[in-house]
């Protein structure tokens, strides 16, 4: 069984709807107020054509590690792609989940209170309840056992976590896990990418999460490794 089938095991939010919504690679787990799988079928469609028809005519948007500009007249998702992987210092591919994710959830807003998206790790939230998110490391002794508490608040939120130990993404560090919490879900992605990549060692963990804080609107960020953990941020955790 993936990680992700298993951390998607663990969600608990029964007072939302909960389905899922596939098309091609992306692969939604969805929980609102009520039933919209319709609308998040219709928004998954119309953004996966907008990053798809860009992709065919700028190939080094796809393969780029390194930042690339989009220029204003791109679709809003691929210019969402470019500003956050540009904040970061990584490719533009590496804020697509968390794109992807954001554009869905802010579709839904529109009829829905609250919606909450996951893609591949990745979260948007927007909850009127106080929710917390578990923070799965893999192999690590920490991992499933201390989460991150999301208060109410008066705008969606990106919690994004990337990994150098499982799972299929490209990273170039050895964290178990590097979670960023901010305002902006495809920004959480790309930074969370461009910490991963940074940590090889326990002596890497306080420079990293140190990076993190000079990036605006990142709002807070965990990284473990093995047994060790560091946190910056206006983030308030609890044990699970």
């Amino acid at each position: 069984m993936s990680s992700r089938r298993i951390y998607r095991q663990t969600i608990d939010s029964r007072d939302l709807v909960t389905f899922t919504v596939v098309s091609g690679q992306t692969d939604l787990l969805i929980q609102a107020t009520h039933d919209v799988r319709r609308q998040a079928l219709d928004s998954v469609a119309r953004h996966r054509t907008d990053i798809e028809s860009y992709l065919h005519t700028h190939a080094r948007f796809a393969t780029s590690l390194q930042p690339v500009v989009a220029p204003d007249d791109a679709p809003a998702i691929i210019c969402a792609m470019a500003a956050a992987a540009c904040a970061a210092g990584t490719g533009p591919m590496s804020a697509v989940a968390g794109a992807v994710a954001e554009a869905v959830g802010f579709d839904l807003l529109e009829v829905c209170d609250e919606v909450i998206i996951e893609n591949g790790g990745d979260l948007f939230i927007h909850t009127l309840v106080p929710r917390t998110v578990a923070l799965y490391a893999g192999q690590s002794p920490l991992s499933g056992r201390i989460g991150i508490v999301i208060d109410t608040i008066d705008h969606p939120i990106g919690v994004c976590t990337s990994t150098g130990t499982f799972g299929h993404s490209l990273s170039l560090g050895r964290a178990d896990a590097c979670t960023v919490v901010a305002r902006s879900t495809a920004l959480a992605d790309a930074v969370a990418t461009s910490l991963c990549n940074r940590v090889r060692t326990e002596n890497d963990l306080a420079a990293t999460v140190d990076m993190a804080a000079t990036i605006d609107a990142i709002t807070g960020v965990v990284v473990i490794l093995g047994h060790h953990i560091a946190i910056r941020g206006q983030l308030r955790l609890a044990s699970i």
